[in-house]
């Protein structure tokens, strides 16, 4: 097998702390692992907007198109100049030009980490590409627009084809795991039409896995059955703007952001993201916990892994896993925002010890 091919996007703010920590992670990992990677820095971002001009430089897309996935750090699109076409939001566009149609979210809480729940282990599948997102919901234009002063009106879009993509790839997620529960989140009483496709999608792929459990869930009793009990669920698999939400929220229930890892993938290739932003109030501070991006990369080494048949890149993210676990249960080098004092490379340097 040859070399796996990852790039290194740095993004903004935290990102340039955050995402060095977690190659140097996925480094250890592949090294104890015997696991060859091909690393490529790809600019993108206002770091790349004041060197070369624009945030999605001409040449990232052909570079990325050349490798097997990369690391995302969070961008920070609302600090970038306005009304200057080379100053974009790129995160939705490498989603949409790579039909990065899944956007994977774990929600994980651990004994002694500050959290409202212990013993949570569930993943939010949420569809990618689709639903109210005005950036990503039409070919050309834009899915929002206002005919007179006082109406706004946006697009939202479902199909069965998205529908049906998100939904595979939640239950085969699921029999990976030890509970095989697989739980479709939707408003078909209301939203007849455009939920009412997403469930009935679900549904048809529910009876290709007679070895997973399926249910379904109305969106607004999913909010109160998450705050009240959320170990009862596994994997949910959900629409764009519902899976944002309903991920912020399990987030919040097992410590926050910092410990919200994320994945988008789709048919070739996938994008390590972690579901938090760039926080640019504590950006440059060295505080930031750098758990989600490791994390992300440790799933993208995982999907790599099962993609290309590549036993090493699963032995890989496996060390990833269990050394990032150990360091927070253990409890010694944790951020604040853990409980603990250390720094972001601190943190880092920790996990990739354990290794």
């Amino acid at each position: 097998m040859r070399a796996l091919r990852i790039g290194i996007l740095e993004g903004d703010d935290i990102g340039l702390e955050v995402v060095p920590q977690t190659v140097e992670v996925m480094l250890a990992a592949a090294a104890k692992a015997n696991l060859a990677i091909d690393w490529h820095p790809v600019p993108i971002g206002k770091k790349a907007f004041d060197e070369l001009g624009n945030t999605l430089p001409p040449g990232t897309l052909d570079k990325l198109d050349t490798l097997d996935g990369w690391v995302l750090g969070p961008i920070g699109h609302q600090a970038y100049p306005r009304n200057n076409p080379n100053s974009i939001n790129p995160h939705p566009i490498l989603r949409r030009h790579y039909d990065l149609f899944a956007n994977i979210r774990p929600s994980k809480s651990y004994p002694g980490v500050p959290c409202i729940y212990p013993d949570v282990d569930l993943v939010i599948v949420r569809e990618n590409n689709e639903g109210f997102p005005p950036d990503r919901n039409v070919h050309l234009g834009y899915g929002e627009f206002r005919p007179t002063p006082d109406m706004t009106i946006g697009i939202r879009v479902i199909t069965r084809q998205g529908s049906q993509k998100v939904a595979r790839a939640a239950f085969d997620l699921a029999r990976t795991r030890r509970r095989k529960i697989v739980t479709a989140v939707h408003k078909d009483t209301v939203f007849k039409m455009a939920c009412g496709m997403f469930a009935e999608e679900c549904r048809k792929v529910a009876a290709e896995y007679p070895d997973v459990t399926f249910n379904e869930v109305l969106v607004d009793t999913m909010a109160a059955k998450l705050i009240m009990k959320p170990q009862q669920f596994d994997v949910i698999v959900t629409t764009n703007t519902f899976g944002d939400i309903l991920s912020d929220a399990a987030s919040a229930l097992v410590g926050g952001l910092g410990l919200a890892p994320g994945l988008s993938a789709g048919p070739e290739r996938a994008m390590a993201q972690a579901t938090h932003g760039s926080a640019p109030d504590i950006a440059g501070k060295g505080i930031a916990n750098p758990y989600a991006m490791i994390m992300s990369g440790q799933m993208l080494l995982a999907w790599l892994g099962h993609k290309h048949k590549v036993p090493a890149a699963l032995s890989a993210a496996d060390l990833m896993e269990r050394a990032t676990e150990a360091v927070v249960k253990a409890r010694k080098v944790l951020t604040r925002d853990m409980g603990g004092s250390a720094s972001t490379q601190q943190m880092g340097a920790a996990i990739a010890a354990a290794i």
